[in-house]
């Protein structure tokens, strides 16, 4: 505008009518409202970081006493200056300024009541802690669950998987007004003047970073919203973008519809769908329609003729271990008079016999030999039984077999946990999806709360997705990509994780999720534990938060099929594949917390075990991690590091013979020498030098706008 005053200045001094004609057209012009979404950017965003040891230089708050409540305590920002230790313990002696002009204000606080904060301006250096993991899946790749604010966990994802994330699925907070998301440390209200521009704000800074995450060739980002916030996000998809296709699908997760005065009562929320390159929507089967698990047949006979003896060759022990519900021995044929306590013991597993509920022996349906044989070839399952007979055993009939090695009418979707195949008959013809879903299975309080429930029962999650919706979400865009890698941000108990292991199940598939969820608490049970004394960093607080108390059980108890107590869940999964939640998922998972490093000692190597997941996860998250720094190198799975340039001439010889191994990182400050590593390396081999990239990483990526 600077520019156009200059100009019209000049052009009045030649021509005052024509200056004047101008001057309306361009003051016209510069009253319009810009197209698209104009809204506050507002400050920006600041999260607490409880459990974050105090450092001179840091960022800092005061906590509230013990049993006291937030409201009124002091929320300003301090700047450590310096601590030093006194008889009452460690003091941080802090400073922050009011103005410009003014001196500093100044206030010595114990460290203990004090919390570092981060503010989304600034850089940060994060590492990784792992917390536990879950392992059944053998070789395969590992899930993750980070607990961390998702804004920086996205910067640490930029470093580990810019542009490698094949589809996000989200569901972001609603926007509701009923304290169900904060900015900068405080609620926000449905009184709130600026409520929607905040939530606009949350919502842009983290898909700038996802848009980063996604390829730019083929992927997906879906995001799940409801009638608060729908216009202003689909402007801001529009937006942030400009390149994607946007579509809106209506999803009807309410059937019995919500109690709303003077108003429609709500069924249905709304997914948009962001098409990236050449991503588009599968013509998929309705599986729950058009294909059908083929019935297995059970292996005991229930006929009142088939008792035990009428077939001799046919009543015998049959060995399942109690842990993985696999047949580890199928004994031999028992003569009449040999007691069933009589069969030889079998370390970890169970003697199984066709027993009926009312304790009448029967006979199997399958001599040993034929069971071995179809046992080889995954036609034998196994599943939790009654006390009469623990454990049920169902077969695949020779029938079906032939059918399925021949081609004809059956195929095998996948496998089971024990080793079994999933056998399907195919019918009907693949549908396109439409923008409406009415599907029963999408029923976010039978499939979502109840289903959350039995996992982990006697925790109320608020609004669950149904497993279900968002399998069927994901299913349009990756069913043709096994390994694909999918994100949530917006993880709450761990649905879409859930959902990603459902779909590996089905077609064999070893496609990874990343979770991202914070440990906050909810406000409910904030208050109750204030009234404990309790503050946030307290581990009995943190017990409590999302990850801890609902993420990480959640996905415990899916992949074992056993409660947190150790019960095995009840209940079968439906519709695509059904089988016992109890049999649980053949899959790994580990769950880490974010931890926030200082510069300087990454730099200097003194911070490896903080970065080493980090490297795992760029690597793919497969197999044995890096732990330590070592004097000269070491070579995992898929990755290696090199700590020393002058073992490069043994590391290279490793690294060659290691087939698996794809990413090398070469910890240097010496170019030439990276540059001279990098010329011996295999073809197959991506080098990364350690620490230079990390720190440019996060040093570039401060969320500035």
């Amino acid at each position: 505008m600077s520019r156009l005053t200059s100009l019209l200045r000049q052009v009045a001094s030649k021509d005052p009518r024509l200056a004047d004609d101008l001057k309306g057209e361009v003051d016209a012009l510069s009253s319009r409202r810009a197209f698209g979404l104009n809204f506050e950017r507002h400050i920006p965003e600041m999260v607490d970081l409880p459990g974050r040891p105090v450092r001179r230089g840091d960022k800092v708050r005061c906590l509230p006493d013990r049993g006291e409540a937030t409201d009124g305590v002091d929320q300003h920002v301090w700047h450590v200056d310096r601590i030093s230790r006194t008889p009452k313990g460690l003091v941080a002696h802090l400073f922050r300024r009011e103005s410009h002009d003014a001196d500093p204000a100044t206030a010595d606080q114990a460290i203990e009541d004090l919390v570092v904060v981060a503010e989304f301006r600034d850089p940060v250096y994060p590492g990784l802690t792992s917390t536990g993991k879950v392992v059944r899946g053998g070789e395969q790749p590992y899930h993750t669950v980070i607990n961390a604010e998702n804004f920086h966990a996205l910067q640490l994802l930029l470093y580990t998987h810019e542009g490698k994330i094949d589809a996000i699925y989200i569901d972001p907070p609603y926007n509701t007004g009923a304290r169900d998301w904060r900015y900068n440390n405080d609620y926000v209200d449905g009184d709130d003047a600026y409520r929607h521009s905040k939530w606009l704000a949350m919502m842009e800074r983290r898909l700038k970073l996802a848009k980063r995450l996604l390829r730019p060739a083929n992927s997906v980002l879906i995001v799940t919203i409801d009638e608060k916030e729908y216009l202003r996000l689909g402007l801001l998809l529009q937006q942030v973008f400009e390149a994607g296709r946007v579509q809106m699908v209506s999803v009807t997760i309410s059937p019995r519809g919500t109690n709303r005065a003077s108003e429609f009562s709500r069924v249905d929320e709304y997914v948009f769908f962001v098409f990236l390159g050449s991503a588009s929507v599968q013509a998929v089967s309705r599986r729950d329609r058009s294909v059908e698990e083929v019935r297995w047949q059970y292996l005991r006979r229930g006929q009142k003729t088939l008792v035990r003896g009428s077939r001799p060759n046919q009543f015998y022990p049959i060995y399942v271990d109690t842990t993985s519900l696999r047949i580890v021995r199928v004994g031999s044929p028992m003569l009449l008079h040999e007691s069933l306590d009589s069969v030889p013991e079998v370390p970890g597993a169970l003697p199984v016999f066709p027993v009926d509920p009312d304790g009448t022996q029967k006979i199997w349906g399958l001599t040993p030999e034929t069971l071995r044989e179809a046992q080889m070839r995954g036609y034998v399952r196994v599943t939790p039984g009654t006390a009469h007979q623990p454990y049920t055993i169902s077969y695949l009939t020779t029938p079906n077999i032939k059918l399925v090695e021949a081609g004809q009418g059956l195929r095998v979707s996948g496998t089971r946990p024990d080793g079994s195949k999933i056998v399907v008959s195919p019918g009907g013809k693949p549908e396109r999806l439409s923008t409406v879903w009415r599907e029963r299975r999408h029923d976010a309080g039978a499939y979502g709360t109840s289903l959350l429930r039995t996992l982990i029962p006697g925790r109320s999650f608020p609004f669950p997705k149904s497993l279900y919706a968002v399998e069927d979400c994901l299913r349009a865009f990756v069913a043709d990509k096994p390994q694909a890698t999918i994100l949530d941000f917006f993880a709450g108990s761990g649905t879409t994780m859930h959902a990603v292991m459902r779909l590996n199940r089905q077609d064999g598939g070893q496609r990874t999720c990343i979770l991202v969820t914070n440990n906050e608490v909810s406000a409910d049970q904030q208050a109750v534990l204030r009234q404990r004394g309790l503050r946030p960093g307290d581990q009995e607080w943190e017990a409590n938060g999302i990850c801890e108390y609902f993420t990480k059980p959640r996905i415990e108890a899916a992949v074992t099929g056993r409660t947190p107590d150790g019960s095995p869940v009840p209940g079968d999964y439906k519709f695509t594949d059904e089988f016992p939640v109890a049999n649980g998922f053949s899959e790994n998972a580990e769950f880490f917390t974010m931890t926030y490093e200082a510069p300087r000692p990454v730099a200097h190597n003194r911070a490896f075990e903080a970065i080493a997941p980090l490297l795992w996860l760029k690597a793919g998250s497969v197999g044995r991690r890096i732990e330590k720094a070592k004097d000269d190198f070491d070579v995992a799975d898929t990755y290696a590091v090199l700590f020393d340039l002058d073992a490069s001439g043994d590391f290279l010889t490793a690294v060659t013979e290691a087939e698996r191994v794809y990413t090398a990182f070469i910890v240097t400050d010496d170019d030439r020498g990276f540059q001279t590593v990098c010329r011996e390396l295999p073809q197959r081999v991506n080098a990364v030098r350690l620490y230079e990239s990390y720190l440019s990483n996060f040093t570039i990526n401060t969320g500035r706008e």
